[in-house]
């Protein structure tokens, strides 16, 4: 990528009953946006409301209005999911380059600039975060992590990549990368159905060691044991789907 040339990261916020902790993301993002400017890089928001029954949509909106153009804001009628949500975000998207945010903050703005590196430097077409690397953690779930590790096993079998972390959230690409992936799961199952379709595509892909901040149940994480299990089966959908990735990138 030409780092002499202006450059927008658009950073997609897919958003679900967070209010509590939407308006500290965004302030987060705009913060990053306000360190990368004199570095060449402006930056979109782009938050898609899938269905919020709480003040998630009312807050985001208030935010676009005073964001002088830097926020584009989207709602779902009703609730689709998580992958539906980057789906809508994806098409309105205009940047250089895309990293998903979740508005929850278990993932901090503050380790974007690393994430995209590879991809500004012109070594990769996406790079995949891993919260097992030297970045700072929260200790939390025993068998989360366990299936976590058989997932990304699983994937890495049908993928023939070697991450650490497929179900993890901050996943940045180049614009072209991101508009030509075939994207069909409308909930949890996008983050292995996204690696399957990097790998597909023929994309570099690296991994870049994150700090991560998890959230108890109490405090609101909504990923459960049974997202887990589907998991497996969206791995084994998007093998088998993979003559739909008709698109590849050049080698």
């Amino acid at each position: 990528m030409d780092r002499s040339k202006p450059i927008t990261l658009s950073v997609l916020i897919p958003c679900y009953n967070e209010a509590a902790t939407i308006d500290r993301t965004l302030d987060a993002v705009l913060a990053l946006g306000d360190q990368i400017a004199p570095n060449g890089i402006s930056i979109q928001i782009v938050a898609v409301d899938d269905a919020s029954k709480d003040e998630t949509f009312a807050k985001i909106s208030a935010r676009a209005a005073g964001s002088g153009g830097r926020m584009v804001v989207a709602r779902h009628e009703v609730n689709k999911g998580k992958g539906a949500a980057i789906q809508t975000a994806r098409d309105l998207c205009t940047g250089d380059v895309a990293i998903i945010q979740d508005a929850d903050l278990e993932y901090h703005p503050g380790d974007i600039p690393a994430v995209i590196e590879p991809i500004l430097d012109g070594h990769a077409d996406a790079v995949v975060g891993t919260r097992f690397g030297s970045g700072s953690h929260r200790v939390l779930y025993f068998w989360h992590r366990m299936g976590n590790g058989g997932l990304t096993l699983m994937s890495n079998m049908f993928t023939n990549l070697n991450l650490t972390d497929m179900e993890v959230g901050y996943k940045a690409f180049t614009m072209r990368t991101l508009k030509l992936m075939h994207l069909t799961n409308a909930r949890f199952g996008i983050e292995p159905e996204i690696v399957a379709r990097l790998a597909q595509m023929g994309a570099r892909v690296y991994e870049v060691p994150i700090s991560y901040h998890g959230r108890t149940y109490a405090e609101g994480k909504k990923i459960t044991w049974k997202d887990g299990v589907a998991a497996f089966f969206h791995i084994l959908q998007a093998r088998l789907s993979s003559s739909k990735q008709k698109q590849l990138l050049p080698e």
